[in-house]
């Protein structure tokens, strides 16, 4: 599966691409290993100074891919491979969310469900104007647990709140800060360069030490929450709910939740 993570590095420039257009780049557990193992590789290369993450296709990222979490809901071993599941997520979340030199997330589409901590993991966010994110975790039965602690960060348990439970999409022009540029699809790549060539002209020790002074002045650590709300992810992923919303899901029906 490494052949869906793609990772170059230029001038001082790390770029990580999601490359599985023909699913929406959903995420397996495998795709997230390797994206994992990319973004460890950045944070090792002492040349690196930036890391922009971007995807190919009409999607920036689908969220968790859905059939194989419906062939865990089956397997004789469920609780555990949800919880290794869980782990590899979070483990990815953690290592962008501590990277020391600022992360961009550049988005040519929509991002949903895992892929919005993709996203929120990141320091800056810019979006062509066709992007939405939508949080549509518990029409599947599940939680968006980890993605959670990063919303509240980032826009606060207003905003928070409607995202996880309205199950409706949030334009980029529209996402409460998530967004910090929105520009046409055609402007995408021009913004992206603008926004590469300022931050290359500042000190990649300044950025290590505002990013570390940003995080104590907020008081949240967000490595630890991520790691608690692991537990609840994989929770939530064990119910009967759960299984019920991702075989109806997969096989086009409304689900019959067992409460109601």
């Amino acid at each position: 599966m490494s052949e869906h993570v793609k990772i170059e590095i230029n001038t001082g420039v790390a770029t990580i691409t999601l490359d599985r257009p023909e699913k929406r780049n959903a995420l397996r557990r495998e795709i997230i290993q390797r994206f994992l193992e990319c973004v460890e590789e950045v944070a090792d290369n002492e040349s690196v100074r930036m890391l922009v993450l971007k995807a190919t296709g009409k999607v920036f990222c689908a969220g968790m891919d859905l059939g194989q979490m419906q062939e865990r809901a089956e397997s004789e071993h469920s609780s555990e491979d949800w919880q290794k599941d869980s782990q590899v997520y979070c483990n990815l979340l953690t290592a962008l969310v501590q990277m020391q030199i600022p992360t961009v997330a550049c988005l040519q589409g929509p991002a949903l469900a895992g892929g919005v901590g993709l996203v929120l993991a990141c320091d800056i966010v810019i979006a062509s104007e066709n992007t939405f994110f939508v949080l549509p975790e518990p029409m599947r039965g599940i939680t968006a647990a980890m993605v959670t602690p990063l919303l509240l960060h980032r826009i606060g348990p207003g905003p928070a709140t409607y995202m996880l439970l309205s199950n409706e999409r949030v334009p980029a022009s529209q996402s409460y800060g998530i967004c910090h540029a929105v520009v046409a699809p055609d402007d995408l790549d021009s913004r992206l360069k603008a926004l590469q060539d300022s931050i290359m002209s500042g000190s990649k020790s300044a950025f290590a030490i505002t990013k570390s002074h940003i995080s104590a002045s907020i008081g949240c650590d967000l490595a630890a929450q991520l790691q608690d709300s692991m537990s609840v992810s994989a929770k939530a992923r064990a119910t009967a709910d759960a299984r019920e919303g991702l075989a109806a899901f997969l096989e086009k029906r409304q689900p019959s939740w067992q409460t109601s």
